[in-house]
């Protein structure tokens, strides 16, 4: 936990608490105090560990403060006997369970419902599996990889087939689309062509790629013209899968109306929120395959918890039992030895398929070993990579001074951006403009998004690289943030400001389309966006650019994590340049993202640590 405050929301919270338990002790506001922060902070419960036995630091300004919490013994005895606060399981607004961590009971709820549905797929597949009627499909859709000892993509899909849930993780460029597509190919060539399959993201802009993606794959895969016809052609929000209302609040799928599919399968898993997920898996009838594809090294979703790393006990590493070693030895021609395995494994571990070569970065790629070093933590190496000029596609550079950064980034804002406007056609533009993006850790202050955004409008207006005036001028990238439905623009998808005819009147923000159509909305029309030279690392999930330049903040910060870091590094193809201070990065890299929550413990059981 890293925020000391308190906000209205948690305030009013805690008196609410106070007032059903008829008294206003200590000991029910810290509590309620602190779960209404830890979920508004992305964590979905708190340990009263944390802060047991000291003063609540952010309660000197509330009535009654400050306040000192309790002893551990002393607080738990204290909640168990009031009226707010219950065993999991029980109908109260607070659940405290056996660990000391203390939840809202809609979180508690979430969580449950997750890994229960999780672990109720997960169980029918433990142990040995019979791949012998997918092996023909197998190797036609998997030929042998010159060189590769194993096929990790195959193995994904062997996993893929042999359970009801399966986690696809990897880094960029390791194939997971890919693999996906030759997964639904495999579906289909066993349980036939009227085969449900959906397609979901947790973003538009997610959705409308891993449509183009899946179909891209179709072309190089040896099925028949028919299977391909069979193919899923469209992805959905999650939202919109769900028959989501306008609010967002309520959807029309849910246990009492599951999912008319099969199969389900979640790409950019990573941004999906716990509440989200645990709303899909109650949508989905007990059969229904559900397939997660995500980085599990990314940055987790802005909402509550880090559902994909829980899932995949990200930072730990998993063998696989003595029985699907034999399945996946002989699903490959290959020995069981092959494979990391363990005597008695958690059964989560035969449903993770991790990716472990990427098709992008070889050992020539600076980016590629930049990558690893983040996602391994190791801040030295980090930035010894970044600063010994041995890579080409990487430069690293002293963060200036607020006065001098229009300066420093005045070369790389005209090398890239200046030629957009001068690319001859609509589609050139777009080439131009995404082929580079500048990322920053924060919005605001002199290195956030709104400061950098300002200082390259600027450049490129002096440079007469885009229109000179006006809000709307020609040359404006802009970033829709909300969904919206009726124009097809959904949060995150980007258009520039062009001429379409003539006069200022006639200035569209056009739209790109993922089969390669324009879309033309009139700016009054658009819903809201913001400008875009500069975007955040958040935003930028699950998009590529050529070069990127990231801009860190002058000072640590505690969302400055590895997560961040890594997601910032492997949006670059070919080139990455980092402005920032050592001390600064150093500690992002070494600082992992902590979520706090039981999904964990609840999916890989008692043998966690």
């Amino acid at each position: 936990m890293t925020e000391d405050t308190f906000d209205p929301l948690d305030i009013h919270f805690a008196r609410f608490m106070a007032r059903l338990d008829g008294e206003s002790s200590t000991a029910v506001l810290a509590a309620a105090l602190l779960a209404s922060r830890a979920t508004r902070l992305g964590h979905v419960c708190f340990p009263l560990a944390e802060a047991a036995g000291r003063p609540l630091a952010g309660s000197e300004g509330l009535p009654g403060g400050p306040f000192v919490c309790p002893s551990l013994a002393s607080w738990t005895a204290l909640l168990r006997e009031t009226a707010v606060v219950g065993h999991p399981g029980e109908a109260t607004p607070l659940v405290l369970d056996v660990k000391g961590r203390l939840y809202l009971h809609r979180y508690w709820a979430y969580e449950r419902d997750l890994a229960a549905a999780i672990l109720e797929r997960v169980s029918r597949a433990r142990g040995a599996v019979d791949l012998t009627p997918w092996k023909e499909s197998l190797d036609r859709l998997f030929p042998p990889v010159p060189g590769e000892p194993v096929d990790w993509q195959k193995v994904a899909a062997l996993i893929a087939v042999s359970g009801k849930f399966t986690v696809l993780t990897g880094g960029p460029g390791t194939g997971k689309t890919t693999v996906l597509a030759r997964i639904i190919a495999l579906y289909l060539e066993s349980g036939g062509r009227g085969l449900r399959i959906a397609l979901a993201a947790p973003t538009g802009k997610g959705a409308a790629r891993m449509e183009e993606s899946i179909l891209q794959s179709l072309g190089d895969m040896d099925i028949s013209r028919g299977l391909k016809e069979a193919f899923p052609r469209e992805a959905a929000t999650l939202h919109r899968l769900l028959g989501a209302s306008r609010e967002g609040n309520l959807f029309r799928h849910h246990e009492g109306n599951p999912l008319p599919f099969d199969v389900v399968i979640v790409d950019e898993a990573s941004m999906v929120d716990l509440p989200l997920l645990a709303r899909l898996v109650r949508a989905l009838e007990a059969g229904t395959r559900l397939i997660l594809s995500g980085d599990k090294d990314q940055l987790a979703s802005v909402e509550a918890g880090a559902a994909l790393g829980d899932i995949c006990d990200t930072g730990r590493r998993h063998g696989y039992a003595p029985g699907f070693r034999a399945a996946l030895g002989q699903g490959l021609s290959v020995s069981p030895e092959a494979f990391p395995g363990e005597p008695d494994p958690p059964a989560m571990a035969q449903a993770i398929a991790e990716l472990r070569k990427s098709w992008r970065f070889n050992e020539q790629s600076g980016i590629g070993h930049v990558s690893r070093a983040v996602r391994e933590g190791d801040a030295g190496k980090t930035l010894k990579l970044l600063g010994n000029g041995a890579w080409s596609d990487l430069s690293w550079r002293s963060l200036p001074r607020p006065r001098e950064l229009r300066d420093v980034l005045k070369p790389l804002v005209l090398a890239h951006y200046g030629g957009v406007l001068k690319s001859g056609s609509v589609h050139r533009a777009f080439r131009a403009f995404n082929a580079f993006r500048i990322l920053c850790a924060v919005r605001e202050g002199p290195y956030g998004v709104d400061a950098v955004n300002v200082l390259v409008e600027g450049i490129l207006r002096e440079a007469g690289a885009v229109g000179a005036a006006g809000r709307w001028y020609d040359g404006r990238p802009v970033m829709v943030t909300v969904n919206d439905y009726g124009l097809g623009l959904y949060n995150g998808d980007t258009g520039i400001v062009l001429p379409d005819g003539d006069g200022p009147e006639n200035r569209k923000a056009h739209f790109l389309l993922p089969d390669g159509t324009l879309r033309k909305i009139h700016p009054v029309r658009l819903p809201d966006h913001e400008t875009v030279f500069a975007t955040t690392v958040h935003k930028s999930q699950g998009s590529e650019f050529d070069h990127v330049a990231l801009v860190l903040p002058d000072r640590v910060m505690p969302l400055l994590t590895r997560e961040l870091v890594y997601t910032a590094v492997t949006r670059a193809r070919r080139g990455l340049t980092v402005f920032g201070t050592e001390t600064v990065l150093g500690e992002a890299v070494a600082r992992r993202t902590e979520r706090v929550s039981g999904l964990r413990d609840r999916l890989w059981g008692d043998r966690h640590p």
